[in-house]
C-alpha cells in the first residue's frame, strides 16, 4: 500500500499521495515493532503450549521458521533506511528504491509463516519411524500441495484488509467534517485497491474450494453440512443444522458441484465417509459463511463506490453511505479472522493433519491456565498501547500541518 501510494505521487506529480506513504510508513514502524513481541511470544507459545508437536516436527518447519525471522528483519531493516532517508533525495524515485526490500521482505515473511501453517495442514517430506520424523526432506516439507492456494489466499486477503482498513480511516476524517482533497484522494486509491484485492481474493478462494475438495474434503464437506457423497452438490448458506438436516437455510443448486470441482455434475465427498472422531467441528459452517458473505459485500461495496466516483454520484457523500465506508475496515477485519478460524478449527481434531492430534501435541502442564492468561494480558496490552500510540502519533501531526509544512520547504516532521 504504501508502494503504490508514493508511486502514484511519483507518478502524478502529486504532493498528497506521497504524503500519504509516508503517514502510512510511520504507522507501519509502529506494527513492525509490534509484531516483533508478538512474534516471539507465538515462537514462545509453541514451545511452551505445544512442546509434542514442537519435538516431532521442529526439524521439519525449522527451515522457514528461520527464513521468516530472516526476511522479518530484511524488512525492518530497510524500513528504517526509508524512513530516515526521506528528504535526502530530490529525485523521490531513488527514495522510492528502498521500499521495494520492504516490500519484499514483508512479502517473503508472510509466505514463509504461511509455508508453516500449510505444513500442518497437509504435511510431506518425511517418514514416521518409531514416533519420529526420519528421512526429511525440508524442500518437500516446505512446498506442500496447500502452498499455492493458502499462500496466495493470506496474501489477496491481507492486501485487501489493509486497504479497507486505510479507507475506514479516512472516511472518518470526511465523517468528522475534514474536506480536504487528501482524505478524498486517500479514500479513492484504498478502495479502488480493496475492489481489486476483493477480487483477486475471490478467485483464489474458488480455486482453494479445488484444494479443499481433494486433499482436505472433510473440512469443505463440514464447512457445507455436506454429509452424504452426491453428484450435483449444492452449496447451503446461513441456516440451522437439525441432525443432519439443515432448516431455514439458503441452498444453491449445483453449486458446491461447481466450487469443488468446476463441473455441476460432478460428486463431491459426504462427511460421513470419514470416521466420527475425525470430522471437524460443525460451526465452522458459519465462519464459512461469514468469510464469503463480508467478501462478497466489499467487492460489491467497493465496485459502487468506484463507479459512483467516476460517475459523480451524489450519494456517496451522504452520511449512510460514509458510515457504510467506515464499516468496511472492521468488516475485512472480521473476515479475515473468520478465514484463519476456519482454516484452523477446520483441521480438527490434527495439529499435524494425519499424523498428531490437538490433544497428542499439547503440554500436560499444570501451569497452562497461567500461560494463557500471561499471554491474553500480553496481547491486551499491547493492542492498547498500539491504539493509544498510532492514535496521538496522527494528532501531534494533523494532515493540513505536514502540507502545509512540505509546502513552506520544511519537508521535516514535527517531533
Amino acid at each position: 500500500m504504501i508502494m503504490i501510494a508514493q508511486w502514484v505521487g511519483i507518478k502524478k506529480q502529486d504532493e498528497h499521495y506521497i504524503l500519504m506513504a509516508r503517514r502510512w510508513a510511520r504507522g507501519f514502524v509502529i506494527t513492525v515493532a509490534v509484531g516483533v513481541v508478538t512474534g516471539t511470544a507465538i515462537g514462545l507459545q509453541l514451545s511452551l503450549l505445544w512442546p509434542n508437536f514442537m519435538q516431532l516436527a521442529g526439524n521439519v518447519i525449522a527451515l522457514p521458521l528461520f527464513m521468516e525471522v530472516f526476511a522479518f528483519f530484511f524488512e525492518a531493516i530497510f524500513l528504517g533506511i526509508y524512513l530516515y532517508t526521506w528528504d535526502r533525495f530530490e529525485d523521490q524515485r531513488k527514495h522510492f528504491l528502498f521500499l521495494i526490500p520492504v516490500a519484499l521482505g514483508a512479502a517473503a515473511s508472510s509466505v514463509f509463516i504461511t509455508i508453516v501453517n500449510a505444513f500442518m495442514n497437509q504435511p510431506q517430506g518425511f517418514e514416521i519411524l518409531d514416533g519420529e520424523m526420519v528421512n526429511i526432506s525440508p524442500l518437500l516439507a516446505m512446498f506442500s500441495p496447500a502452498v499455492p492456494t493458502k499462500v496466495a489466499h493470506v496474501m489477496a486477503t491481507a492486501f485487501m484488509t489493509s486497504a479497507f482498513v486505510l479507507a475506514s480511516i479516512a472516511a472518518v476524517r470526511m465523517l468528522r467534517g475534514s474536506n480536504h482533497i487528501y482524505h478524498k484522494k486517500a479514500l479513492f486509491l484504498t478502495m479502488k485497491l480493496g475492489l481489486v484485492f476483493a477480487i483477486a481474493t475471490a478467485l483464489i478462494g474458488d480455486f482453494s474450494g479445488k484444494y479443499l475438495a481433494e486433499y482436505q474434503p472433510e473440512k469443505l464437506a463440514a464447512a457445507e453440512w455436506h454429509f452424504e457423497t452426491e453428484e450435483e452438490a449444492g452449496l447451503i448458506l446461513f441456516g440451522i443444522l437439525d441432525g443432519e438436516e439443515p432448516k431455514y437455510a439458503i441452498k444453491i443448486p449445483y453449486a458446491l458441484s461447481i466450487l469443488a470441482h468446476n463441473d455441476p455434475f460432478s460428486e463431491v465427498t459426504g462427511l460421513n465417509e470419514f470416521p466420527e472422531d475425525e470430522r471437524p467441528p460443525l460451526w465452522i459452517h458459519y465462519l464459512f459463511d461469514t468469510m464469503v458473505m463480508i467478501g462478497m459485500w466489499l467487492a460489491f461495496f467497493s465496485f459502487v463506490y468506484v463507479v459512483a466516483v467516476w460517475r459523480n454520484w451524489t450519494f456517496i457523500r451522504t452520511k449512510w453511505f460514509q458510515w457504510l465506508l467506515i464499516a468496511g475496515g472492521p468488516l475485512a477485519l472480521i473476515a479475515i479472522e473468520a478465514g484463519w478460524w476456519f482454516t484452523e478449527v477446520g483441521r480438527q481434531p490434527w495439529v499435524l493433519r494425519g499424523y498428531m492430534t490437538v490433544d497428542q501435541a499439547a503440554t500436560s502442564s499444570g501451569q497452562v491456565d497461567l500461560m494463557i492468561i500471561l499471554f491474553a494480558g500480553l496481547y491486551i496490552i499491547l493492542g492498547i498501547g498500539t491504539a493509544v500510540v498510532l492514535t496521538r502519533m496522527y494528532k501531534r501531526n494533523p494532515v493540513e500541518q505536514e502540507l502545509a509544512e512540505r509546502e513552506n520547504g520544511k519537508g521535516g516532521e514535527k517531533e
